[in-house]
């Protein structure tokens, strides 16, 4: 909205200091400070509000160390979360872009269906909260969503770059800039093209995942892979983030470090001449996800402000599926949605171990009659709590594999 205002000052009025607005850098600083203000200063009020209305989670009997002290914290902190996402995009961010558009959309989307949740947990008294196959379909159905819109919509394009010695070369239609004292001229394609780690070009075309098709089928059908990757994606990091806020500041903090990283991306990929540097593609009108990704950012590092051990509340699903769900929706918009297994390896080890944890069970239950177990409890942070780790110990040493993580996955637009 005030992005909006001042470019109508500067255009109109050519107001001073309105045209510093157009800048994301400043924006974007702007949004991590606002953030951080909603969840630190509104925080309290909404936590005392949940505590009122008894807003607080059943805690189970697992026999983890510390449980009886939780017992009555308030939950539902993740709308905190949300509104502190929300208001900064809504205020400094463009709201006529695509991407953003998108990015609303999804964190309402997820948050509602966390909402029903917690609120069925809490004061339905069902200990099972919102059927699993509903959560599983909400997140489906947002991956359709997502998938067609970045798909089919004219405003998502690549640009390609060409380069050339003279400026002659070039079509006449086309705009030649020098970049880097390169002679380049682009042209904005729609394109099924995304990010591959390791590899000299760094791209991949979905076309090339049907191989069995001639060349136009497959450019004709590729839509359909990236829905389902894209329905992979949003579910497996929405519940993988779900699973992963088990212990205070764990989701919110590992959250924080995949947000930052996030935002690093999607400024090289809006910015032409970092892009070109690195070998990445430019996708235009991507920048203002740094906004958004700055919001986030904040939004996680002021919750922890009351989620930090020993927790004031918990976000709950309300939280949580947002947070993975909106990470997953922002990769595929800036084409790194491949790039997750790394930047959320602490995701997915939670929900790889739970998964190892229940297979091996079951199977050894069939086998020899008694089911037995891989870890001592998963997810796997629930592990380390019964070898009498204590949890801000385990947090904090997630949060430094997830930090390393992070590192890496930015090192490999040069690790090629």
């Amino acid at each position: 909205m005030l992005y909006h205002l001042f470019d109508y000052l500067q255009e109109t009025y050519n107001m001073p200091g309105a045209g510093v607005f157009q800048y994301i850098s400043f924006r974007a600083s702007l949004a991590v400070i606002v953030s951080l203000l909603i969840s630190m200063v509104f925080g309290k009020r909404l936590i005392d509000l949940l505590r009122n209305m008894q807003a607080a989670e059943t805690i189970r009997t697992l026999g983890l160390q510390g449980e009886e002290a939780k017992k009555g914290t308030p939950t539902m902190g993740g709308l905190i979360i949300i509104a502190a996402i929300l208001i900064p995009t809504l205020l400094f961010a463009k709201l006529n872009n695509i991407y953003i558009m998108l990015m609303i959309f999804s964190t309402i989307w997820l948050g509602a269906i966390g909402f029903i949740d917690d609120y069925i947990k809490i004061y339905k008294k069902s200990k099972a909260g919102l059927a699993g196959r509903f959560k599983i379909i909400g997140q489906v159905g947002l991956g359709i969503i997502v998938a067609l819109v970045l798909h089919f919509n004219d405003n998502v394009v690549v640009r390609e770059q060409y380069k050339i010695d003279t400026a002659d070369e070039a079509p006449a239609d086309k705009t030649v800039k020098e970049i880097n004292g390169q002679l380049m001229y682009f042209n904005d394609v729609k394109s099924n093209t995304t990010t591959l780690p390791f590899i000299k070009t760094h791209e991949i075309d979905y076309s090339k995942f049907l191989f069995w098709m001639d060349e136009d089928g497959a450019n004709k059908w590729a839509w359909a892979v990236f829905m389902l990757v894209a329905i992979v994606v949003i579910t497996a990091v929405s519940n993988g983030a779900n699973l992963t806020d088990g212990i205070d500041g764990l989701a919110a903090g590992s959250s924080a470090i995949i947000s930052v990283t996030l935002a690093v991306l999607a400024f090289i990929s809006g910015n032409l001449i970092f892009s070109d540097y690195l070998n990445v593609m430019f996708i235009p009108n991507q920048g203002e996800l740094v906004i958004y990704a700055a919001a986030l950012a904040g939004a996680c590092i002021g919750f922890l402000w009351y989620n930090s051990f020993p927790a004031q509340v918990f976000m709950g699903d309300t939280g949580s599926l947002a947070l993975g769900g909106v990470i997953a929706v922002m990769a595929l918009m800036i084409r790194k949605e491949l790039v997750l297994p790394i930047l959320c390896g602490i995701f997915l080890v939670e929900n790889l171990s739970v998964m190892m944890q229940v297979s091996y069970f079951k199977y050894t239950k069939k086998k020899y009659g008694e089911g037995r177990r891989i870890f001592k409890m998963s997810p796997l942070h629930h592990h380390y709590q019964k070898l009498g780790y204590a949890e801000p110990k385990i947090v904090t040493r997630f949060w430094i594999i997830g930090i390393m993580l992070a590192i890496f996955t930015i090192i490999t637009f040069k690790l090629r």
